[in-house]
């Protein structure tokens, strides 16, 4: 019982942590606080581990050569500092298996865990590597060239990033939880399929607004302090939505296969 004080008393600490370097706002870490004690009950030390995995990788390419990425951050609705939504999207899945995790013990739940961590982590490796690329992205309703961070976008260094992102967090659940071989790849699959979905949802339901002022068609409802146009999506289905739902999804087919994969094995 101490332990799990101690690994609460953790959790808190890092949640602070990361608010102090700007890597959340104030309400971003007390989410994260929420979403890793929430982890803690499911899924232990093991699961905070694999969390910790996603929040940190994600974290220092969100940072590095972030100044490069100024021009793009003013077509995202939000910046580098992960607030409540963007922690709730990222890491609500994963907390809502761990808790299904804590009543009634399954590998499903597991499978399911870690597939949305290695989803949210394949899309935010696409996001910040591939906004690196020398190239502009291709839409992918149009393949025609278009802006660095237009959601919906791919490029062959953000597709590469994604891959890596997803078998990062695939290999630590295999590493982690000794999973079944067939396990990790269905995590790893899936990890990757849900930034595919992401971007799907990104280019052909997100909202996007267009600036009267300026002109740049941004993810923004605001800017140069004036309120924008949408000229794409439907309502409620902004960046956030975007990303719990690619994850929720994702981690909903691994369990169907891995129902099956049990079933027949």
């Amino acid at each position: 019982m101490m332990e799990k004080w101690v690994i609460l008393a953790i959790i808190i600490c890092a949640g602070f942590l990361a608010y102090y370097v700007k890597a959340l706002s104030k309400s971003g870490a007390v989410a994260a606080i929420i979403v890793g004690a929430a982890v803690m009950l499911g899924f232990s030390v093991k699961g905070l581990f694999l969390l910790g995995a996603f929040f940190v990788s994600s974290s220092l390419w969100s940072e590095y050569k972030s100044s490069v990425k100024k021009r793009i951050e003013e077509k995202l609705a939000k910046g580098a500092t992960r607030d409540w939504q963007q922690v709730a999207a990222n890491g609500g899945a994963a907390a809502f298996f761990s808790i299904m995790n804590f009543f009634q013990p399954d590998v499903s739940w597991l499978v399911a865990f870690s597939v949305s961590l290695a989803s949210a982590n394949s899309d935010t490796w696409a996001s910040e590597v591939g906004s690196l690329s020398k190239k502009n992205p291709l839409y992918i309703r149009t393949f025609k060239p278009v802006e660095k961070g237009t959601s919906g976008a791919i490029s062959i260094l953000g597709t590469i990033a994604s891959i890596a992102g997803a078998l990062l967090i695939a290999v630590f659940s295999f590493l982690l939880f000794h999973l079944h071989i067939f396990l990790a790849f269905v995590i790893f699959l899936f990890g990757f399929f849900g930034n595919v979905i992401d971007t799907l949802f990104g280019a052909f339901y997100q909202q996007l607004y267009k600036c009267g002022q300026c002109g740049i068609e941004t993810e923004r409802r605001f800017h140069c302090q004036k309120e924008t146009k949408r000229i794409k999506g439907y309502n409620y289905i902004d960046n956030d939505m975007v990303n719990f739902l690619s994850g929720f999804i994702a981690a909903l087919f691994a369990m169907v296969v891995n129902f099956f994969w049990i079933k027949f094995n």
